[in-house]
């Protein structure tokens, strides 16, 4: 019989204690039958014989009715029992002297084993003389888990999708310090879902196929993790798309998974909660841009003296510009992109921000302590940071988080609309899937920086995933939880994310 919280037990059938003491007896049950005391004993016997005198050995039933059989002699019939079950006298007394493996260890170690678990059930002495006594066994033993793991429990996993114009993102986390977590599964496909949204209005065949067949991933990814809480979204493209809601029916019949879209401001809201962690104490205003396949999300932050723990509550103004590097490359062309093309993408955007009403530049930067800069989050922004740093394969870590200056940019820039169509395909931070699509980006990003002029620019390599997550956790309460368990989950591990 198992413990829970001691390890095994012996089974308490009575039978001698096996650990090299063979006359002392494991329970009172055993102390009855050892001397014959036992429950029968206490009544008269059915051939009248009286109970034994005071003071004398007493016998168990069977001993009596044998020595009190008429000619026969109760020590060889005892000998012929053993015989019959297979068992020399030499063999009980070599039983008893072997160690059973049921039984337990020192006293001194099984009390020091109670006392470090703490919140175990502990077996009471009763259960203890108890001949039969059953509890039930848990799911997991927490004995057997490392301390991370008892720190966090394994349900306390996070999934976030995220289905865009361009590109199908699925991230599961694990919270750790508060305001972070740690990716514990990624998944990451350019599937082009809006590809010739702009001039059909409806999304074709074969995007929604390609679409389907990453979200199958995704959802055998998310079928082996014991997910505690979920959310899976889908922006511009289906929003805009007539067969949007058909598409996504088609999506739930195939894989499974419930797709919701989500609104414009939503779509901002998130994008400003997932870089929350990249926008400083000492910042008092800044201008945050998601650059996506459809749209372009644009919030304008200020946080004052008094700092909420959701930047996202410190948005004054918002917009959602109905353009993105996959709607704008179709209009304009994103294969050969030269100067005049590129300055029509700019002339665009600009027409579309001039209609957005939010504070001037002036008001945002208003004294050398605001700490004003634009901050980016998008494929756009994190491609220009790869190839300023140039680097031979993209590394999210270097990028993530780095500053470039309003020159840097400007040079980036300058440097891809050089670069035939070739040229950007052989770059390792663009790729060919990106080739057509980098530079519609980076008119959209021109149009914003001539809007609010900056020194600087700060790049992020996150995005709505994060905001979802940020969000889920903190609706949850889990960092709290955390805060009380303590434990390696609080010190964080390397990979970890905000």
């Amino acid at each position: 019989m198992e413990d829970p919280s001691n390890g095994s037990q012996p089974s308490f059938d009575g039978a001698f204690d096996r650990t090299g003491s063979p006359g002392k007896p494991t329970s009172r049950r055993g102390r009855r039958r050892r001397s014959g005391k036992s429950r029968a004993a206490s009544v008269p016997q059915a051939n009248g014989q009286p109970p034994a005198k005071s003071g004398e050995p007493e016998r168990s039933h069977q001993q009596s009715a044998l020595d009190h059989q008429p000619g026969q002699d109760g020590a060889r019939k005892r000998k012929r029992r053993r015989k019959k079950g297979g068992q020399t006298t030499q063999q009980q007394q070599a039983a008893k002297t072997q160690p059973d493996p049921r039984a337990p260890g020192p006293k001194k170690k099984q009390q020091r084993n109670r006392r470090s678990l703490q919140g175990r059930p502990l077996a009471a002495s009763s259960d203890r003389a108890s001949p039969a006594v059953t509890r039930p066994q848990p799911a997991h033993d927490v004995r057997q888990q490392p301390q991370a793991e008892r720190a966090l429990p394994p349900n306390d996993l996070y999934a976030a999708l995220d289905l865009g114009t361009n590109n199908c993102r699925l991230l599961i986390a694990q919270p750790t310090r508060p305001g972070q977590f740690r990716v514990v599964d990624a998944f990451s496909r350019i599937v082009r879902l809006g590809e010739g949204l702009g001039s059909s209005g409806r999304l074709s065949e074969e995007a929604m196929e390609r679409s389907v067949e990453a979200l199958k991933i995704c959802a055998a990814k998310l079928s082996t993790r014991n997910i505690r809480k979920r959310r899976l979204i889908a922006t511009e493209a289906c929003r805009a798309a007539e067969n949007g809601e058909e598409f996504l029916s088609r999506v739930t019949a195939e894989t499974g998974l419930e797709l919701e879209i989500i609104n414009r401001e939503t779509e901002a809201r998130l994008a400003v909660s997932g870089c929350s962690s990249l926008v400083g104490r000492e910042t008092r205003s800044v201008v945050l841009f998601d650059i996506g396949g459809g749209s372009s999300e644009i919030a304008v932050i200020k946080t004052g003296e008094n700092r909420s723990a959701r930047l996202a509550n410190h948005i004054t103004h918002w917009t959602s510009l109905p353009v993105g590097v996959v709607t704008l490359s179709e209009r304009h062309g994103g294969r050969d992109v030269t100067p005049a093309v590129f300055d029509a993408m700019v002339r665009e955007v600009e027409g579309m921000l001039a209609r957005f009403e939010s504070p001037d530049v002036s008001e945002l930067a208003d004294g050398p302590d605001s700490g004003f800069h634009l901050i980016g989050t998008s494929g756009t922004v994190t491609t220009l940071a790869g190839v300023h740093l140039g680097l031979s394969k993209y590394d999210r870590r270097k990028v993530d988080g780095v500053w470039l200056s309003d020159a840097e940019v400007s040079a980036m820039q300058a440097k891809l609309l050089s670069w035939d169509f070739a040229g950007r395909a052989s770059n390792p931070c663009i790729g060919p899937d990106r080739a057509d699509l980098v530079l519609a980006g980076c008119a959209i990003l021109e149009a914003i920086r001539r809007r609010w002029p900056s020194p600087r620019m700060r790049v992020a390599d996150r995005g709505l995933r994060e905001g979802l997550l940020t969000d889920m956790m903190a609706d949850d309460g889990v960092w709290r939880r955390l805060r009380h368990r303590g434990g390696v989950a609080l010190r964080g591990r390397p990979g970890d994310r905000t």
